[in-house]
């Protein structure tokens, strides 16, 4: 036994095999995970960025949010105590209004009339959605009566907030009935340009602005109660209404709408009026204890905005159903910040620890799309408790995270696999090189462990003498026909070339892919060298007849040390340990025997697929007991021997 065998021998080779094999494992798994974990914490970076500060994928969460609040409005009705008393197209087509009124706008004493109807009935609030911004140059007594009129300490009328520099004004000079007030802190020069209710006295200047609040795709999906300017808190109309009724408020000023599928309750502008020019003066509704909120709907006066609900969502119905929101106290709640990242970062996680362990991708997908049907289901049971969160933007980081995950695995797998490529497409047929792609395979095909092989060994007979007759060129040249005659039939049967030995070949078969019939394909491998050595000497003798060219092949069974071995700078696979020592004895044993002899372990192997003549007993050096040798033969088809080389033994 060689020294490099004895030294690997030294402990069990089955303790060394699998302690091998176990810290290549570890290897490869600490190299994956590190691979993996880099672009997890990229990932999760990336997240966090986005759904913290980017916000690039709001549209996302816009879009599919929009459409669970149209599904889930569908349930909702709206609260019949807020009254709408529009200014609909046929209120303004209305033969009567036109006779009494004229045409639009109508003079603000026909709003006076109204609303003086209204208060006689004691409503809880009434809210103007008319800008009353120019006074009446020629009826001033038109103005007068409104402001009589609207002394109802529960009346407001809107304001809009500019931007326009011109019409800045003071917010500390603003009237008291605004209810504009400093917070602690606040600017005593701060400035907001309003466009306020001139035609009216300031002392029912009840305001609040009725400013269209809208996201960045301009779909107004929130409102507000308020808003600082300086540190001035100015409220908006709604916020006033919720002020005096004592309604709950959001803390923080904004809140998203919480929308009905089902409009509010209608009067037409001139129905109402009508009713109050009639002898009795009574409306056509009870307006006890109700919010009333008078406003235009008619296409003609363009007081629509866009909504998740419909495009061209009515000014007044924005209005009603923010104030329908405060009065339940169902407005929607924003889920906690973190709920969004925290699914990211979890399915990022999760997609690392899948892809550094191996799962399945198909199990990963389900993963996946659990998850996604999970976070989306508890997104519309949110809308039921008030609660909106729309993880979708998170779910499409995950869904990058799987897509980065996936494309990085397969350019692993790829990269492994010309790495397996690289290192045995020197010495086994590629359609081996190709099974080497599971990482078991490879960890176990790269680290040096004992398993059993079959071992051949081939070498010329007669080269020394041919040699001496022949240019050097020549017989390299003859050389490499024949080796490569020769290894074509080793890789043709899932050999696995070793290395050359000046003129002698070393194979072996079941490393580094297992193989169940590694004996028997070792044999018939052995054949068809002799089958090709055949070939290759009747070319031979038609250039040189006096050319003699032969070959003896061992073959045996058993276990080896198989592996790379060699320095960072030239590696071999090869196998080494006794399995090899004794073929290559075998092999020196053909002479005058036989072309192809095995031992007896290779002949237990396979000896259903060949017949075997037992040529007897040899002494070989490093043996105390004799080995016996066996000349294989291919099975007879139908009756007829098998073609097959002819045995020596007469030679």
């Amino acid at each position: 036994m060689c020294n490099v065998c004895k030294k690997r021998l030294r402990y069990p080779i089955s303790v060394q095999n699998k302690s091998s094999t176990l810290i290549h494992r570890i290897r490869l798994r600490v190299g994956r995970t590190a691979v993996y974990g880099t672009l997890a914490l990229v990932l999760a970076a990336l997240s966090l960025a986005e759904l913290g500060w980017w916000h690039k994928l709001d549209a996302l969460d816009n879009r599919v949010g929009d459409g669970f609040l149209r599904w889930h409005a569908r349930e909702r009705r709206p609260p019949g105590d807020i009254v709408l008393i529009d200014i609909d197209q046929p209120s303004l087509k209305n033969v009567q209004m036109l006779d009494l009124a004229g045409a639009w706008s109508w003079p603000r004493v026909i709003h006076a009339e109204l609303i003086n109807a209204l208060v006689a009935q004691q409503p809880r609030a009434i809210v103007l959605d008319l800008i009353l911004s120019s006074p009446d140059r020629f009826r001033p007594e038109n103005d007068r009566q409104l402001a009589q009129a609207l002394a109802f300490e529960r009346a407001f009328v809107p304001i809009i907030l500019m931007d326009d520099s011109t019409q800045q004004a003071r917010l500390s000079m603003a009237p008291p009935a605004m209810a504009i007030r400093a917070r602690p802190g606040a600017d005593p020069d701060a400035q907001q340009g309003i466009d306020g209710p001139a035609a009216l006295p300031a002392e029912v200047w009840r305001t609040g602005y009725i400013n269209f609040l809208k996201d960045r795709d301009g779909i107004g999906r929130s409102t507000e109660t308020g808003r600082l300017v300086g540190g001035w808190w100015v409220p908006h109309i709604i916020g006033r209404v919720a002020d005096a009724l004592q309604w709950p408020q959001p803390p923080e000023g904004a809140f998203r709408l919480n929308w009905y599928g089902r409009e509010f309750t209608r009067i037409p502008y001139a129905q109402a009026y009508l009713a109050t020019q009639t002898g009795d003066g009574k409306l056509p509704f009870d307006a006890r204890g109700k919010v009333i909120v008078i406003g235009a709907t008619a296409s003609g006066l363009l007081d629509f905005v866009p909504t998740p609900i419909d495009a061209t969502t009515p000014g007044p119905f924005l209005l009603a159903t923010g104030l329908a929101n405060l009065q339940a106290n169902d407005w929607l709640r924003p889920a906690p910040r973190w709920a969004s990242p925290a699914l990211a970062l979890a399915l990022i996680a999760a997609f690392c620890v899948a892809f550094v362990r191996r799962v399945s991708p198909v199990w990963t997908f389900d993963l996946y799309a659990l998850v996604a049907a999970a976070a989306l289901g508890a997104a519309f049971f949110g809308l039921r408790v008030n609660v909106y969160w729309m993880p979708v933007s998170a779910l499409a980081m995950g869904a990058a995270a799987l897509l980065s995950f996936g494309l990085l695995s397969s350019r692993l797998e790829m990269g492994q696999r010309r790495h397996v490529q690289a290192m045995f497409s020197r010495f086994v047929d590629p359609r081996i090189v190709n099974q080497l792609s599971d990482a078991e395979e490879v960890a176990q095909a790269e680290v040096s462990a004992s398993r059993e092989i079959t071992v051949l060994f081939s070498d010329i007979r007669g080269f020394t003498s041919l040699s001496e007759h022949r240019k050097p060129e020549e017989i390299v040249a003859i050389l490499n026909r024949y080796f490569e005659m020769q290894v074509d039939v080793i890789f043709a049967h899932q050999g696995t070339l070793d290395k050359f030995i000046g003129d002698a070949i070393m194979a072996f078969w079941s490393a580094p892919v297992p193989q169940a019939n590694h004996a028997a394909l070792a044999v018939e491998a052995a054949l068809g060298m002799c089958d090709a050595l055949q070939r290759f000497s009747d070319d031979m003798a038609r250039d040189d007849p006096t050319a003699n060219f032969d070959i003896g092949i061992g073959v045996h069974t058993g276990q080896a040390v198989v592996g790379f071995l060699g320095t960072a700078r030239r590696l071999d696979y090869t196998a080494i340990g006794d399995t090899v020592n004794l073929c290559s004895r075998i092999e020196g044993c053909t002479k005058g025997i036989a072309r192809v002899l095995v031992s007896d372990e290779t002949r237990r192997q396979c000896a259903d697929a060949f017949d075997f003549i037992e040529r007897g007993a040899f002494e070989v050096k490093g043996r105390e007991q004799l080995v016996q040798l066996f000349e294989p033969r291919r099975l007879a088809v139908h009756g007829q021997p098998a073609p097959s080389s002819p045995s020596l033994q007469a030679a």
